[in-house]
């Protein structure tokens, strides 16, 4: 049986300045994301230049980490953050919410598309294949922080089985792995591959809604529950399962919209030339 490793927060300190793990995940998460983009942007005919990818990541990062704090503050948060105003300003300290950072990432894409008068849909199925890497990384940080961690297994010989002794004895899910495996690595993989070839207008921005609303709400099985919170609905749908059923059911009809649009346009009947 595994044993969670405790690992200091604090990746690296001089003196007063400390870089904390959870913010070294950011970092990389970002930092791959404009790797990523920087490269697609280099094949011919891309219309992007380094400057508006550059104001673009900016954009997404403020909506990442702004939306994703205030969103964990309300769903997530809230009783905390009437005892303590003030920590809804540590950031390093943990605590973003996905489906809040996801807000955010639309809304600092629409100021973008504003500010380049771009289309709004091409920028999210431009922008959706990056998101899995910064999930990656962001689910490693949860498991180096040593938060979020699984629901005790029900077979004490199953191989990935880890007490976390921070929380109690119990042999419990990494769910943080689980969740950087689905939603991060296999999801990355799906849409790097899907979006590599031309496809309709929505259908990567839906694929990338369904696929992690899917790969959440399956991890949510192993994962444990808030504590403030428990099981909201029917005794057994979680928080995190409540708010990505509608991800699911709004990717599914996005990419139905998309493929419906595109044999439209197809079929559109052209005057013959008298």
């Amino acid at each position: 049986m595994l044993v969670y490793p405790h690992i200091d927060p604090v990746a690296v300190s001089l003196g007063p300045l400390k870089v904390h793990w959870y913010g070294l995940m950011y970092l990389l998460a970002f930092g791959t994301g404009y790797g990523l983009a920087l490269w697609r942007i280099r094949r011919s005919g891309s219309g992007w230049t380094a400057d508006m990818l550059s104001d673009l990541l900016f954009y997404i990062a403020m909506g990442v980490i702004l939306g994703g704090r205030l969103g964990y503050v309300v769903f997530y948060g809230f009783d905390r953050l009437v005892d303590d105003p003030l920590w809804a300003l540590r950031v390093w300290e943990g605590g973003m919410s996905f489906h809040g950072g996801l807000l955010g990432v639309l809304i600092a894409v629409a100021v973008f598309c504003r500010q380049y008068q771009k289309p709004w849909f091409d920028m999210m199925d431009f922008v959706a294949p990056l998101v899995p890497t910064g999930l990656l990384f962001g689910r490693i940080g949860n498991f180096i922080g040593g938060e979020l961690w699984g629901r005790p297994v029900v077979d004490q010989n199953f191989p990935l089985a880890m007490v976390f002794p921070h929380v109690d004895n119990l042999a419990r899910h990494p769910s943080q792995l689980y969740e950087a495996a689905l939603e991060g690595l296999v999801l990355f993989v799906l849409l790097w591959w899907y979006s590599a070839r031309p496809r309709p207008r929505m259908a990567v921005s839906g694929l990338f809604l369904a696929g992690y609303g899917a790969a959440r709400f399956t991890v949510e099985f192993f994962r444990q529950p808030d504590a403030d919170k428990g099981f909201i609905l029917f005794d057994w749908m979680t928080m995190g399962q409540i708010l990505t059923t509608p991800m699911i059911l709004g990717g599914l009809v996005l990419m139905l919209l998309a493929y419906r649009n595109e044999r439209l346009a197809i079929n559109v009947p052209t005057r013959t030339p008298e």
